[in-house]
């Protein structure tokens, strides 16, 4: 009675098994999709040129204040507001007259003063030869020796004036001192001026220029230690990014370094010249038109002149934790793991690592958010960043 039930029971068994076994091996193949696609770069050592920014400043060569040294009537300017002057060049004419007319005073009081000198030398020659003689006598020949030492001391004072007539007057004329461009001009002609008036104007050299920064006690250190072994300050090359972020193509160099550290910054004072040529490509070309201004501030690179191999990735590539810096890595089993890394700098594209790195390994540059340490991942190999500098 029960064997027919029994057979039905056991049939319906195995085909709920059956079913059941289909559905399971669906599950399990939904529940393990394939491992993501992560983008990695092979590692591998490149040449590299260290380098650093620091905020810092154009400064001119040389900056010079034309200051009157004598008074008169302003005659004439010479030369045009804003633009570049020539050393020697004229540039303000102070009323001449008045001091022509005390250099040719000057030089008839000379005159008067050989005259006078001449006579005497003669009158002294005279006593000498009567000195031994009945008609000579000491006194005279004494008396004549002092009124010709007195001619020459005033001859020698007639000069003095005559040199003092002649600067004065030289004064009257105004020129540059050195190649630079010159400013506006504080006074107008007409006016009187004189070594009271203060600032006529004033010229800043243009070609080449200082940059002036400061670096931090630590990059100091390590920049010594570069320099040491590059062969001192030719071992760097300086660079200059402008406040609108264009990279002036002229390179400069690094003059000195300070003898102190600052005591409210913890940083040293640097100072380098970078030539600053006249912009060419501007159709007629103006000797105003050049890069870099006396003041500016600027992005100071300090860069090695050698390059080093080191080892450089993606900056998005490196994370960092409460342990350290660190990448995710891609082994040979296809598993994601962490590899603890020091960095030696970084820019915001890229990121040189100092150690921590094997050669050859494969570093995950992209979709680092799919995966984590102890997973599978699909690497795809792609090019490495562009070194910096």
């Amino acid at each position: 009675m029960r064997r027919p039930f029994h057979a039905t029971a056991c049939r319906a068994a195995a085909i709920a098994l059956v079913f059941g076994l289909g559905l399971g091996g669906e599950a399990a193949s939904a529940a393990a999709p394939p491992p993501p696609v992560v983008s990695v770069v092979i590692v591998k050592p490149r040449k590299v040129y260290q380098q650093d920014s620091f905020i810092g400043r154009i400064q001119a060569a040389h900056i010079v204040n034309l200051v009157p040294r004598v008074t008169g009537y302003l005659e004439q300017r010479q030369f045009r507001q804003g633009a570049e002057v020539r050393k020697g060049q004229l540039l303000y004419v102070i009323e001449p007259g008045p001091y022509q007319a005390a250099f040719d005073q000057a030089k008839a009081n000379v005159a008067d003063a050989q005259a006078t000198l001449d006579n005497a030398k003669l009158t002294l020659e005279r006593a000498a030869k009567l000195l031994h003689t009945p008609a000579g006598r000491q006194s005279t020949y004494d008396d004549d020796r002092a009124a010709a030492e007195s001619a020459a001391a005033k001859l020698q004072a007639a000069e003095a004036a005559r040199e003092t007539a002649a600067i004065n007057l030289a004064y009257t004329e105004i020129r540059a001192p050195l190649d630079g461009r010159i400013g506006a001009s504080a006074v107008n002609v007409g006016n009187v001026v004189g070594p009271n008036t203060g600032t006529l104007a004033t010229v800043v050299s243009q070609d080449p220029m200082n940059i002036v920064f400061s670096m931090p006690t630590r990059d100091a250190i390590r920049l010594g230690d570069q320099l040491a072994k590059q062969g001192g300050l030719a071992g760097v090359v300086l660079r200059v990014k402008l406040p609108d972020g264009r990279l002036d193509p002229q390179k400069g160099t690094l003059d000195f370094t300070g003898n102190q550290i600052s005591a409210s910054t913890d940083s040293l004072a640097m100072q380098g010249t970078i030539p600053n040529p006249v912009i060419k490509g501007l159709g007629k070309a103006r000797t105003s038109d050049r890069m870099l201004t006396s003041g500016e501030f600027v992005t100071v690179i300090v860069r090695s002149r050698t390059p080093e191999q080191k080892i450089v990735l993606p900056r998005d590539a490196v994370l960092a934790d409460q342990v350290g810096d660190y990448v995710l890595t891609v082994g040979k089993d296809g598993k994601v793991a962490r590899t603890d890394v020091k960095l030696a700098s970084t820019t915001p594209a890229t990121a040189t690592i100092a150690r921590g790195l094997a050669i050859g390994a494969k570093v995950i540059v992209d979709g680092i958010e799919k995966v984590h340490p102890g997973v599978k991942a699909n690497a795809k190999v792609i090019p490495s960043p562009a070194t910096p500098g």
